[in-house]
C-alpha cells in the first residue's frame, strides 16, 4: 500500500508493522518498549501522554515480555496506542497471549483518562479484530466488570456480543466461521525484538 493510500485510508504500514487508523496508530511494541514501560522510564524520543503508561499498559508489557521469554508460540500483538496528530501514546490493546487450540485470543484495552470518552478506544479494538481475523484468528473474546459501561460500549461497537456474565464480569466474543488461513497480505506483528 502507497503511503499516500495508507495515510487516506488506514491499513498497515508494511515497514513497522504499524495499524493505522484514520486517527491512531498502533505501534507493535518490542521487547525494549515493552521493558521501558515496565520500568515506568520514557526513552528519550518516546512521546508519553500524561498517565501513560496506566496499571493496565505495565500488565500488557509483563504479559507481551513473559511470552518473547518463554519462546514458543509467537505473541500475537501488544500495541501501543497513538494518536497520529502528536504522536502521543494515550494507551494499549493487546492479546493476552497466543491463540488456544481453536484459535481464540483474548484481548485486553486502556486509555489514559484525558483520551476517554473520545472514540478512540473503538478505533484501536476495531483495528485490531480486523487484523486478527485478516490474520486468521478464529474468535476474540473480552471481558469487563459490570460498572465498567465505557468498555461494555465498545465491545458492542466493535461487533463482539455479549455471551455471558458471573457476579462480576460481563463476556463478550466475535467469531469469524470459515477462516483457516490468513486472508490478506496484512504482516503479523514483527516477532520479539
Amino acid at each position: 500500500m502507497a503511503a499516500a493510500e495508507l495515510d487516506r485510508h488506514g491499513g498497515v504500514s508494511p515497514s513497522t508493522g504499524d495499524l493505522v487508523t484514520a486517527r491512531l496508530v498502533l505501534h507493535p511494541l518490542t521487547v525494549d518498549e515493552a521493558e521501558r514501560l515496565v520500568a515506568g522510564r520514557a526513552a528519550e524520543g518516546d512521546r508519553w501522554a500524561a498517565a501513560y503508561p496506566t496499571a493496565g499498559d505495565i500488565s500488557a508489557a509483563r504479559r507481551f515480555l513473559a511470552a518473547c521469554a518463554a519462546g514458543g508460540a509467537p505473541h500475537p500483538g501488544a500495541y501501543e496506542i497513538r494518536r497520529r496528530g502528536d504522536a502521543y501514546a494515550i494507551g494499549g490493546v493487546d492479546f493476552h497471549g497466543p491463540p488456544d487450540e481453536e484459535g481464540s485470543l483474548t484481548i485486553g484495552y486502556g486509555l489514559v483518562p484525558a483520551a476517554q470518552g473520545k472514540g478512540y478506544a473503538s478505533e484501536a479494538v476495531r483495528a485490531v479484530l480486523n487484523s486478527a481475523r485478516a490474520r486468521g484468528f478464529t474468535r476474540v473474546k473480552g471481558d469487563a466488570d459490570h460498572e465498567n459501561a465505557a468498555s461494555h460500549r465498545v465491545m458492542t461497537a466493535v461487533g463482539m456480543t455479549l455471551t455471558g456474565q458471573d457476579e462480576r464480569v460481563k463476556y463478550y466474543e466475535v467469531a469469524w466461521d470459515g477462516i483457516a488461513a490468513r486472508q490478506t497480505a496484512d504482516p503479523p506483528p514483527p516477532p520479539c525484538r
